[in-house]
């Protein structure tokens, strides 16, 4: 299969479509027109009012649904996505998997009240000098939510990805953009979501748009109340700069560039060269590089520790063989980033798999080099990590300085220099989302405790997380009552707490 883009224009704008290609049929996503997102966006509104009121119970169910009815078409939409995106089918059965788990534990997180943080202060009547009213607070949705599909992930930061599972489980409508990677993917996934019993009509909705203008529409729309997105640092800021420059400023949560530093202590790399090596030659090449964790930076110190380490992980990644990317746009991108890269002054290429595509590629540049150059800053998407030699201890902390926000840092050490190298420590946490010890930062999970995000450039707000249960929150917004008769309040500041949830209660967590 193979997809196939056209341009057709329209007195709006410039409007493509994505045309899906097989053996047996020929299927075009015309792009949606503007007249098309003002009914879409209409219908979501309608819908908002009904689909917040749900019970917790309902979504939860709603979402399982989701994930049941991704499950019993599996064979079909992994056969499809492989054949949009090149990754191979055990690759696709387990984020299809992740994705189900998504759905769920976010339906089971919601279900039991998490996002709701309920706050309960009650009246003082008899304070002096002044009484006090009763005071309560619940986080409830913000409203539509337009959520852009990735190009590395076609179901799990996708159609109905996390950012569509946590809007869902906010309570808030979503209008997925399906990215033209895997335009047939993405549809057949909608067309799931959307037979789901129990999800009212305009709470969902799935268009496909080439054209520049179908983004900014979607996003400048007043009905619209937030975006999620993952990509690119230009595409991510871009929308955020649309959503500022709104009559109405709207939040976006993009997730963009990230070179995800590792920082390798001599003591550790003494004693463990081979086998750090060896944990980094397969994080580097996982999936082609093409993980938003992807190690793309190694700093350490001049050494025989150092020495040790460089010469095994260009041995091993140099037998990596390379492999075809998720589509035409990434390869490109990847090559002519790694060219750029290399050819800068004072970088050395150490290790270069055999290849057109996807190549498997270290280099090495000198701190000096690295200070002084922000291109070598910039993340090369792919299997691709620059290896940075410090004379020292004090110059290694200036590469930390020098870096911008990430979503993971990684210190290998043993536990005495982590304890002798607080200033390096705390700056490298100061940097990023995830802090990681002696680990690899590949293979995030979806569990309540992760954080996925950054600061800037990482993400466009480095409060939240696009990945576990916290990543709803990002789709509400604190509403406080005062003085409200219990009748009319909702059911999870009522006092006698029908949900049954974790509240805090004048200063004290009660159930």
């Amino acid at each position: 299969m193979i997809i196939v883009r056209s341009v057709k224009w329209l007195n709006f704008c410039s409007v493509k479509s994505t045309t899906f290609v097989s053996k047996t049929a020929i299927v075009t996503f015309k792009d949606i027109t503007l007249p098309e997102i003002d009914e879409t966006l209409k219908r979501a509104s309608d819908a908002f009012f009904s689909f917040k009121n749900l019970s917790l119970a309902a979504r939860r169910d709603i979402l399982h649904s989701i994930a049941t009815g991704l499950e019993a078409h599996a064979d079909d939409l992994v056969a499809t996505a492989a054949s949009e995106t090149h990754l191979g089918n055990d690759r696709l059965k387990g984020e299809l998997g992740r994705t189900c788990f998504q759905l769920r534990s976010y339906a089971d997180a919601a279900a039991a009240g998490h996002h709701l943080e309920p706050r309960i202060d009650h009246a003082m009547p008899d304070r002096k000098p002044a009484p006090r009213a009763d005071i309560r607070k619940v986080m409830v949705p913000l409203g539509p939510v337009v959520v852009f599909g990735s190009s590395n992930f076609p179901f799990a930061y996708s159609t109905a990805g996390g950012d569509t599972a946590c809007a869902l489980a906010a309570g808030c409508p979503v209008i997925v953009k399906a990215h033209p990677a895997h335009a047939g993917t993405s549809e057949k996934v909608a067309n799931i979501v959307l037979a789901t019993p129990g999800l009212p009509r305009g709470a969902f909705a799935h268009v496909h748009g080439m054209a520049f203008e179908v983004g900014k529409a979607l996003v400048t729309h007043p009905l619209v109340k937030a975006v999620g997105f993952t990509g690119s640092t230009s595409g991510g800021r871009a929308l955020f700069d649309w959503a500022a420059s709104r009559p109405d400023p709207i939040p976006v949560f993009s997730e963009m560039g990230s070179i995800n530093p590792v920082f390798l202590l001599p003591e550790r790399l003494a004693v463990a060269a081979l086998d750090v090596a060896t944990q980094y030659a397969a994080s580097i090449t996982l999936g082609v590089g093409q993980f938003c964790t992807n190690p793309g930076l190694l700093v350490g110190i001049r050494g025989s520790g150092l020495d040790a380490f460089q010469s095994a992980l260009s041995a091993q990644m140099a037998k990596v063989p390379a492999a075809p990317m998720l589509h035409p746009g990434i390869a490109r991108a990847y090559a002519d980033r790694r060219q750029t890269a290399l050819s800068q002054s004072g970088v050395d290429t150490l290790a270069s798999g055999e290849g057109t595509e996807g190549v498997p590629t270290l280099a090495r540049t000198k701190a000096t080099e690295f200070l002084s150059n922000p291109v070598l800053h910039a993340e090369v998407f792919g299997p691709y990590s620059l290896l940075v030699e410090c004379s020292d201890a004090k110059e290694m902390l200036k590469v930390a300085l020098h870096l911008e926000g990430q979503l993971t840092s990684t210190l290998i050490a043993t536990e005495n220099e982590f304890q002798s190298n607080g200033e390096l420590v705390e700056i490298i946490q100061q940097r990023c989302g995830r802090f990681v010890w002696n680990g690899v930062p590949t293979g995030v999970e979806v569990v309540a405790a992760m954080q996925h995000g950054g600061p800037y450039p990482a993400t466009t707000d480095s409060r939240f997380t696009s990945v576990g249960e916290d990543g709803i929150r990002r789709f509400m917004r604190p509403l406080c009552y005062q003085n409200v008769p219990d009748a009319m309040l909702p059911d999870a500041l009522k006092e006698s707490n029908p949900l049954g949830i974790w509240r805090l209660v004048d200063g004290e967590w009660l159930r």
